[in-house]
């Protein structure tokens, strides 16, 4: 039996933030989750998936965030509690039917994850969807850490039933992937099925019925917003005059730096954990009580300048101040060390506390940076693209692990913006450039939006060559399935399409099936695209060597070493492909034998034929 489903109330264990929400919503009685993955959420939907194999849950990976929405909008409607479950960029894709949902309203509840990542550990930005809750009218909660995770869950679920309206939750990376006790509370049966109650003069969204939906809106808001007056999710600690005002992971940074700086005494903690509609009512008496008031938030000056709106509407005079108060930025992650800092400047605080050390003689730690795995097959299939194309083409690229193309000396991405944006962008380049334009795109991020840029490039007769990186997963997020992957392994039966059949069927001419690890036939077909006159697709087709793996696909690797008896020291293993299980001693290229998988592509670019596989 999955952890998350001992139904031991009063057990407490330790659990991921992720994991905590999906025991959250176990108790809550969840019926129907959807996501497409995204970190730092990922592991989320990873606990539902393997939930609902033993259970009635009903859990999906859709084709994207947009269509997660939707199909859960289809079963919250019905009366079923529903979560959904993305990224921050996620939520852009799924801002359409979000801002109109709103309007619609729910029936059971609907609580939306979304797992914001300052720092931008795993993302192309940091932005703050803090602004989502304000642009779509819905309400936001905010935990502050695993106990938070999970009873906040349950709180946003019952909220969501009340108003009748989808609720926020909002995450940060560093909540997502922290680990703390969790007490358990009972888990409440769930609702199997639900019943659609036909109102087309509610849920049909012409203008006419939407007039109406908005003044709903609006009421429900004001309703909300009474309810975030009276919550206990937005409490005060301490009786001190210096206030400071806080969310979500910041809530425990200022916590430990009263806590090291001993002033608990002189300070008033307003924690907003109910944080849209942000409570006016109660900042204002918070306000009135306090002689200045700092405020620690990641990124934008949100709450900081609400509150500033807030005093001045009230005849407060204090000083409120937030970012450029003692490196407090609109930039990245905060850490403790950071708020102490802005807490000691602010309020000019004494701190007998221990000095950091001087570092300054030490040497910097040598630089990790991120890159294909051992036997990536994208490595190959860039080899033969920069052989036939060159260095002059333009390489419009997307997100996930061919993302790092990027690096030297592959050296294979010139622009990427958001999911599906190598093809349309590829479009643009093709029309504005003479420039050759060779693109790639992930096979799980063209059926999340490549195909409506394909369509598009097919229509207005484009001139490009498309690659399809297909490795049988969604492989940056941890493999997750998606609709060309064959599922049989996993223990679910789900439908496998086929990518060729939709390239064919969106009207692409020229198609191509390439597999990387065959060197001399993948250049051959790349050199097919560069001459032909028109839209090209490859389709580069070679499992990932982990997934493969965890699969149960891949054979035992015979690694690979180098005769130095015939190796000359060219150094193109190296030079062109940059397999990390590759290395130099003494000046001379060795192979790491335990991170070799066989994969024979730098046997195959050797002019020496010096790489050759071990015997035993």
């Amino acid at each position: 039996m999955h952890k998350l489903l001992t139904d031991s109330p009063g057990m407490e264990t330790l659990l991921l933030g992720n994991e905590a929400i999906v025991r959250g919503a176990l108790e809550a009685g969840i019926s129907f989750a959807t996501c497409y993955p995204g970190t730092p959420s990922s592991e989320i939907s990873d606990q539902f998936f393997q939930i609902s194999k033993e259970t009635e849950l009903y859990f999906e990976y859709s084709t994207n965030e947009k269509v997660a929405l939707e199909v859960g909008a289809g079963a919250a409607v019905c009366g079923l509690r529903t979560m959904v479950i993305m990224k921050h960029v996620g939520l852009n894709v799924a801002a359409d039917p979000l801002m109109t949902l709103a309007y619609v309203g729910i029936k059971g509840g609907m609580v939306i994850i979304n797992a914001d990542d300052p720092s931008l550990f795993s993302s192309q930005n940091e932005q703050d969807n803090r602004y989502y809750a304000r642009l779509s009218g819905l309400p936001m909660l905010e935990p502050t850490n695993t106990q938070e995770m999970k009873d906040m869950t349950v709180a946003a679920f019952d909220l969501s039933e009340d108003l009748k309206l989808p609720v926020i939750f909002r995450t940060t990376t560093r909540l997502n992937h922290i680990r703390g006790a969790v007490r358990f509370g009972k888990l409440k049966p769930s609702q199997k099925k639900g019943t659609f109650q036909k109102d087309p003069f509610h849920f049909v969204t012409v203008p006419a019925v939407s007039r109406n939906l908005h003044k709903l809106l609006l009421e429900k808001y004001d309703l909300s917003l009474a309810m975030s007056e009276k919550s206990p999710l937005n409490r005060i600690i301490g009786k001190g005059s210096w206030g400071i005002v806080t969310n979500g992971v910041s809530f425990n940074y200022v916590n430990d730096a009263v806590s090291d700086l001993g002033i608990f005494e002189r300070v008033s903690i307003l924690c907003l954990g109910f944080s849209w509609p942000m409570p006016a009512d109660l900042i204002t008496r918070f306000l009135k009580q306090m002689e200045k008031v700092l405020v620690v938030e990641e990124l934008e000056p949100i709450i900081e300048n609400e509150l500033k709106a807030i005093a001045q509407e009230s005849g407060i005079t204090i000083p409120v101040k937030g970012k450029g108060t003692g490196g407090l930025s609109r930039l990245f992650e905060y850490d403790p060390g950071m708020v102490r800092n802005a807490i000691i400047e602010y309020f000019g605080c004494d701190y007998k506390g221990h000095k950091i050390p001087d570092l300054s003689g030490i040497p910097e730690l040598p630089a990790r940076p991120p890159g294909l795995c051992p036997g990536c097959p994208h490595r190959a299939t860039y080899y033969a693209v920069k052989e036939v194309y060159g260095p002059d083409a333009i390489h419009p690229t997307d997100i996930g692990c061919y993302t790092l193309g990027l690096l030297p000396p592959v050296s294979m991405a010139d622009f990427v913006i958001c999911m599906g944006s190598s093809v349309s962008s590829s479009c643009g380049f093709s029309q504005a450039s003479d420039q050759k334009v060779v693109s790639f795109i992930g096979d799980s991020t063209f059926f999340h939006s490549g195909i409506t840029g394909l369509i598009n490039a097919v229509h207005n007769n484009h001139k490009f060559t498309l690659v399809i990186l297909d490795n049988g997963t969604t492989a940056m997020t941890g493999h997750q399935p998606h609709p060309g992957v064959d599922t049989s392994h996993m223990g679910v039966d789900l439908t496998r399409i086929s990518i060729e059949d939709v390239v064919r069927g969106c009207g692409v001419k020229d198609v191509h099936v390439a597999r990387p690890f065959k060197i001399k036939k993948t250049i051959e077909t790349v050199k097919a695209t560069m001459e032909y006159d028109g839209l090209s697709v490859i389709i580069s087709k070679e499992m990932c060597p982990l997934f493969a793996k965890n699969a149960g696909h891949f054979k035992k690797p015979r690694p690979f070493y180098v005769n130095h008896e015939k190796c000359k020291n060219h150094r193109d293993c190296i030079n062109k492909l940059a397999c990390p299980a590759m290395f130099l001693e003494e000046n001379m290229v060795e192979i790491d034998r335990n991170l070799c998988i066989g994969c024979s592509v730098c046997a195959q670019i050797c002019p020496e034929n010096a790489i050759l596989p071990l015997k035993k």
